[in-house]
């Protein structure tokens, strides 16, 4: 397993687990919870130990299945959350990373991002941030959905200049970020952590995909992962709700492209010629 070393020197795996949309249908609990338990023993078994939840996800509920999905596993694991904007305020931050620490049966997280800009001062957030890593309740902290400006500002607060991590919607149809925002992270050693690595609708039918996986033996997904994983300082969390996608995802590590390969995904799947929104799901 390829490693993204953070700016304290710590290494974490570039290839995680997503849990976006889990926990929004109480029908679904079940196999929700066998799913992420059966992708984290075989993530552990392929060193894909990253998870990616957030207070937001089934209010909550995403949060609790992992927790419960991993028992027995905390110190194998680099777990991820996020908490809300309107959460995000000096007391509001430290009670928020409590009631998740609860749902998620632990006494740390590895990494607590603040899920998007809202309205509260950026500086209030990073000292709530501070105190938590002071108290051992979190040990990095980052930011998601920021573009470039809020990066900027953050950077410049106190305490801001060590985020860990920027995670952002990036993928080959939503490739915005390589405008500025990427380059900018990549000099100062921030990681980027691109969610629905694998986009939504059509994409992965696209017949460019299809022909580049063809002769490589290999799925669109995986190309499309392998497409962000070649990348310096990325870190790529698709969501896995079966077992199968779990090995599948491993195999994205494998695949190398070639120039002719990333050429052509270029011509499919054009890079931005200048500034765009950022975007955010």
């Amino acid at each position: 397993m390829r490693s993204v070393t953070l700016t304290t020197g710590e290494k974490v795996p570039v290839l995680g687990l997503g849990t976006w949309r889990m926990g929004e249908r109480k029908s679904e609990r079940g196999a929700e919870l066998k799913a992420i338990k059966l992708g984290l023993e075989l993530g552990i078994e392929l060193g894909m130990t990253l998870i990616d939840t957030a207070e937001m996800y089934g209010s909550g509920r995403a949060e609790e299945i992992v927790g419960e999905a991993a028992a027995g596993q905390r110190d194998k694991l680099f777990i991820v959350s996020k908490v809300l904007p309107y959460n995000a305020s000096r007391n509001g931050v430290i009670d928020a990373c409590e009631r998740s620490l609860k749902r998620l049966k632990t006494d740390r997280l590895d990494l607590y991002l603040l899920h998007w800009r809202g309205s509260v001062p950026l500086a209030e957030t990073i000292e709530a941030f501070m105190r938590l890593q002071r108290d051992g309740k979190i040990r990095h902290h980052g930011v998601s959905n920021f573009d470039l400006d809020d990066m900027q500002e953050w950077v410049a607060l106190a305490g801001g200049e060590t985020v860990a991590a920027n995670q952002i919607l990036y993928n080959l149809q939503r490739r915005g970020p390589e405008w500025k925002l990427i380059p900018w992270c990549r000099e100062r050693r921030i990681a980027i952590m691109a969610y629905t690595p694998l986009g939504q609708g059509r994409m992965l039918q696209h017949k460019a995909l299809g022909e580049i996986a063809s002769r490589h033996e290999a799925t669109p997904a995986q190309v499309a992962l392998a497409w962000l994983l070649r990348q310096d300082g990325m870190i790529v969390i698709p969501k896995a709700s079966r077992q199968e996608h779990v090995r599948d995802n491993r195999g994205a590590l494998d695949l190398r492209l070639t120039p002719d390969d990333i050429a052509a995904l270029d011509r499919a799947f054009p890079p931005p010629k200048g500034p765009s929104a950022l975007g955010m799901l």
